[in-house]
């Protein structure tokens, strides 16, 4: 299934009913009063997060979502019935902005956090609220009131724990399979990871950590070489950044592949490098001499001064290390601390 995480979309919240004009009409009750009823209150048009989606899928084949209209009010003060609203539901992270100026309206960060787009329409007053002393025979009555309608945009930026990102084939998709349960695609060519992937990494005395794989950065994608920064997004909330460096290639320097990803990371936003972040040296199961690798770890500690772990997602070495690193940047958060 496809990975949506943008669209636009039109709302339009239910109008009012109008309000009835109408007066008792009863058997030995000559000049009965007044006795219209209101119009229902449009339904609004309400979007909720909700823990169950990760992606926007569901407005590839919806556009455009419509609350109902109240009914009219009757005689006999019969009220008509109030509209019913439309829900959507959305991923948590999504950001919802004006189409047309790009302001944003609402951030939904949280399972249940909910923002009304569009409400709906007051109903109308039926005619037995304008009676008087010297008006008691009212032939007046209020229309509905039109419900709120707009487009909006909806971009969605994943929640997650830590995110992966590296060159095209540093190995990130198989690294997120060996620590979670999921299953992305994995072969021997660049950009096999064309949108975002999500896993849970399962930990004996540790909450779930969520983690999200990022598809493959190139050099000059601020200025839209490979998938560009499209999905650079993603990692904003993310409280630990893995750069994953393919180890393996004698012509690809693992320093020059650091800076590429930090080059970029800062085009894209600056704060992200003062984020916690692991130079995760890859593909070592490839070295036949163990002294290469630390020779490569000391040196890449030494000038990036971050914590540089050595692993093979292939066969699993360093992960433990690995893990560990991320339970150490990733405390558990104390019950009623904020």
């Amino acid at each position: 299934m496809a990975f949506v995480d943008e669209a636009k979309f039109f709302v339009k919240a239910g109008d009012g009913g109008n309000g009835c004009v109408s007066f008792r009409r009863e058997k030995f009750v000559p000049k009965g009063g007044p006795d219209g009823g209101d119009g229902g209150d449009g339904g609004s048009v309400i979007i909720q997060a909700s823990s169950r989606l990760f992606s926007l899928i569901d407005f590839k084949y919806r556009s455009h979502f419509l609350a109902e209209k109240g009914t009219h009010g009757k005689g006999k003060r019969q009220n008509g019935r109030k509209g019913k609203d439309c829900l959507i539901l959305v991923p948590p992270g999504s950001i919802i902005k004006d189409a047309t100026s790009g302001e944003t309206l609402a951030e939904l960060l949280d399972a249940l956090s909910i923002f009304v787009a569009a409400r709906g329409g007051r109903g109308g007053k039926g005619n037995v609220h304008f009676a008087s002393s010297v008006n008691q025979t009212p032939r007046r009555a209020t229309s509905g009131k039109a419900g709120e309608e707009r487009w909006l945009r909806i971009e969605l930026k994943l929640l997650a724990d830590v995110g992966l990102i590296g060159l095209p084939n540093a190995g990130k998709s198989t690294l997120l399979s060996r620590l979670s349960a999921a299953n992305p695609k994995v072969a021997p060519y660049p950009f096999t990871t064309l949108d975002p992937q999500l896993g849970v990494l399962q930990l004996a005395h540790h909450p779930p950590i969520i983690i999200a794989d990022i598809p493959g950065i190139v050099e000059g994608a601020h200025s839209g070489a490979g998938l560009g920064h499209q999905f650079l997004r993603h990692v904003e909330r993310t409280r630990v950044l893995l750069q994953v460096i393919d180890a393996s290639d004698p012509a690809a320097d693992p320093f020059r592949q650091y800076e590429i990803l930090a080059e970029e990371l800062s085009r894209y936003k600056k704060e992200l490098l003062d984020r916690v972040r692991i130079v995760v040296l890859n593909k070592t199961d490839l070295f036949d001499d163990v002294r290469e690798i630390d020779r490569l770890r000391q040196g890449l500690a030494s000038r990036t001064g971050l914590q540089v772990i050595g692993i093979s997602a292939l066969t699993g070495e360093g992960l433990e290390e690995l893990k560990a690193g991320l339970t150490e940047n990733l405390p558990v958060e104390k019950e009623g601390s904020s």
